[in-house]
């Protein structure tokens, strides 16, 4: 397949790389970039557990080549909160509404939510069901992601029914 040369700002900071021209970027991320909170599940692009900024667009980092993102400016989990730690909206709504079990699919999700507001700043529970289709909970019963979406789009109480 051959090699080729990346050069990526994640979160901020500059990365060039020469890797394999199939290294998916979750792959990237991970191993070379030492960002684990990309997080695997299905590696089909299903599950949304590798969901990742690319230029503010929430993709699945799991279907995408790192030389694809070569000259993108890429967020990941670790990258959404404020560098002293302070959590962003998303991921304070995450916490205070319970939208969080074992925690395996909350990177993905804060950051699609984070993505889908950048949209939407007051959506419909039917919105947040359908930009949230493509990532999957097996452990909260999805209600306190709905909350915690209402939350940090400050619309906390504003549901339209289903």
């Amino acid at each position: 397949m051959g090699e080729a040369t990346v050069n990526v700002t994640v979160n901020g900071r500059a990365w060039e790389a020469v890797v394999e021209a199939r290294l998916t970027l979750a792959d990237f991320l991970r191993e070379t970039c030492h960002l684990t909170g990309t997080h695997l599940g299905c590696e089909h692009g299903v599950c949304g557990a590798c969901s990742v900024l690319i230029d503010g667009a929430a993709v699945r980092s799991c279907l995408m080549f790192a030389v694809q993102a070569d000259g993108a400016e890429v967020t990941t989990i670790e990258g959404i909160g404020a560098p002293d730690g302070e959590l962003s909206s998303v991921q304070a709504a995450f916490r205070d509404c319970h939208g969080l079990q074992c925690g395996f699919c909350t990177p993905g999700f804060v950051v699609s939510v984070t993505a889908f507001l950048q949209d939407n700043a007051n959506p419909t529970d039917r919105e947040i069901r359908e930009a949230l289709s493509g990532n999957l909970c097996r452990c909260t019963g999805y209600q306190g992601i709905l909350y915690a979406v209402h939350q940090a789009a400050g619309a906390a109480g504003q549901q339209e029914p289903a």
